[in-house]
């Protein structure tokens, strides 16, 4: 009778819960209409949800303790789900009152700091809900272990598959709060709110791959003060002559030293690791200006189509307009047919680059656009599409811990990663397609057996395309054809991987191994034909360890298409 009234109380919460969500995603309202009116704060349907949900899980835990469950979870064979659903209600309990309550009472006031004084009331607030949010995120990092830990196969298939769905939600969730920690740490000092700071934008082209996304081509140099954002400097890479001083070890000199990244513009960024590139980039700007910067972002078209979906289109000085569905299209595929003369072009990605730029400023100044802009900037970071660095020590320490740094974990584990460097000069990589499938396969005296299978194809067409896209500026001593191109395909491997065996198209090839933040990479120079695809396949011996790997996904046009399968246990 308990388990029947516990199950009702569980999917009562279940139920708050997924409205809560939906409430967050959609929480674009004023103040007053989000239970912020003048005088005392009234209850937000965010806080209003949380403490239903919150009440319906303590009565479920409530439900599931004492000494009838206590013993009946510890029975041999039998006592499985009883175990799973006390872990269940437990988890729940600890979720919906330690973690969502600091979570749902930012969300209306965020709201209405934004509606009531712009972005600088937003980063005062930020600034206060800290701990609370740093609180929620350490809480969220230990419900999901124990979730993990309960048994998910017992002899009562619905309690194997409630638990999986609630380990499912918080390996969303847990991301999520550990994001938003970081960012209330971080963000108001960096916006500004503690004295004007300056930074390197860079505009990638995934047209031509990078290894943090595309070649740097236009450029920014953006200023904040108190959260008010604003443009010092608009330019293209035809601007960066000179030398980065910067010092980035043996092991990157070794890895990239001969395509001389520190001297030569279109190479900085080979490197995944966003740090990296962002190092360099400055290095080169105070080279250039003799200004010292306080950090670098990278954004990408498919960025500014994200944002643009937020404030509107953006009108290019042609009348042209640029909206959230043809951003990617005008910039890395149009613009190269409208214009022969090369200046031109730069040029237009500049003034693309400032229209957007300007379209943004615009909507930020607007508070009533700022909880859409909010939600679309999340939109960005959830595709891998923003990259952040600070020079700032403390600042960085925080940032290299989340996705959104463009950080290359240095930490043992599973991990796989497939990167692509263009090697042609082309902007073929528009119609570049990637896959990338991750099989475990048997255990090992060392740990297990693992295969990588890479699968790269090029769309490109057979005509029609111009010849600035087309051109191959390597110089190739074999015959080529318009539409092909040629990759730098680099895999990164888990932590003390080695390779056993590597073929190319069913053909034994021998890939140049290397070594990046504790990752062992195997790198080969690959011809790719227009109309044709190309399949790598590594086989790898790799430590023991259970669980899925992390994943490098390095964001161009088109996403990589990543299959990871499962496998059984080794013992390490």
């Amino acid at each position: 009778m308990t388990g029947w009234f516990a199950r009702s109380d569980l999917l009562a919460a279940q139920e708050d819960l997924k409205a809560l969500r939906e409430s967050v995603a959609t929480s674009t309202a004023p103040a007053s209409t989000m239970g912020v009116a003048a005088g005392a704060p009234a209850e937000s349907d965010q806080e209003r949800l949380t403490r239903s949900a919150a009440a319906h899980a303590a009565r479920a835990h409530h439900l599931t303790t004492g000494p009838a469950w206590y013993t009946a979870a510890h029975l041999p064979l039998v006592g499985g789900p009883l175990e799973t659903v006390r872990g269940i209600a437990r988890v729940s309990d600890r979720l919906t009152n330690g973690v969502l309550p600091p979570l749902a009472r930012a969300v209306p006031q965020l709201t209405a700091s934004a509606h009531t004084g712009g972005i600088p009331h937003v980063l005062t607030e930020l600034e206060g809900q800290a701990p609370a949010f740093t609180r929620a995120a350490r809480v969220a990092a230990e419900v999901r272990e124990e979730a993990h830990r309960l048994p998910g196969s017992t002899w009562l298939p619905p309690v194997d598959r409630a638990r999986t769905q609630l380990a499912d939600e918080l390996d969303r969730l847990v991301p999520q709060t550990g994001d938003a920690a970081v960012a209330t740490r971080v963000m108001p000092s960096m916006l500004g709110m503690h004295g004007p700071r300056r930074y390197f934008l860079a505009f990638q082209n995934t047209a031509e791959a990078r290894g943090t996304g595309g070649l740097p081509g236009a450029f920014a140099v953006l200023r904040a003060d108190r959260g008010r954002l604003s443009f010092e400097h608009f330019g293209n890479n035809t601007e960066m002559g000179g030398h980065a001083a910067v010092n980035l070890g043996a092991e990157f000199d070794a890895q990239y030293g001969n395509n001389q990244p520190e001297s030569v513009w279109a190479n900085a960024n080979m490197s995944p690791h966003f740090p990296y590139a962002a190092r360099i980039w400055t290095g080169f700007w105070r080279d250039q200006s003799g200004q010292r910067l306080d950090g670098a972002f990278a954004i990408d078209p498919g960025t500014l189509g994200l944002l643009l979906s937020a404030t509107g289109p953006a009108r290019l000085p042609d009348g042209t307009e640029l909206t959230a569905d043809n951003a990617v299209d005008v910039t890395e595929r149009a613009a190269y047919a409208k214009f022969d003369d090369v200046a031109r072009r730069k040029a237009y990605f500049v003034e693309a680059a400032r229209a957007a730029a300007g379209r943004l400023m615009t909507a930020v100044d607007d508070s009533r656009q700022i909880p859409a802009l909010l939600s679309a900037l999340r939109d960005v970071q959830r595709a891998g599409r923003l990259q952040v660095w600070s020079a700032h020590a403390n600042e960085q320490r925080l940032l290299e811990s989340r996705p959104f740094s463009g950080a290359l974990p240095d930490t043992p584990g599973p991990f796989a990663g497939l990167v692509v460097n263009n090697a042609a000069g082309t902007k073929l990589d528009y119609y570049l397609d990637r896959s990338l499938a991750w099989a475990p396969g048997a255990c090992t005296d060392t740990g297990r057996s693992v295969t990588a299978t890479m699968t790269l194809t090029n769309r490109a067409p057979v005509s029609g395309l111009p010849e600035y896209v087309t051109q191959r500026v390597d110089y190739p001593p074999y015959r080529t054809r318009p539409g092909d191109n040629r990759l730098i395909v680099t895999y990164y491997a888990s932590t003390g991987a080695r390779l056993t065996g590597a073929a190319l198209d069913g053909r034994p090839v021998h890939p140049i191994p290397g070594t990046e933040r504790g990752h062992p990479t195997y790198t080969l120079d690959l011809e790719l034909p227009r109309q044709s695809s190309r399949t790598l396949v590594l086989h790898l011996d790799e430590p023991a360890a259970d669980g899925a790997p992390t994943v490098l996904r390095q964001t161009l046009v088109t996403p990589t298409q990543v299959t990871v399968e499962r496998g059984e246990p080794c013992s390490g």
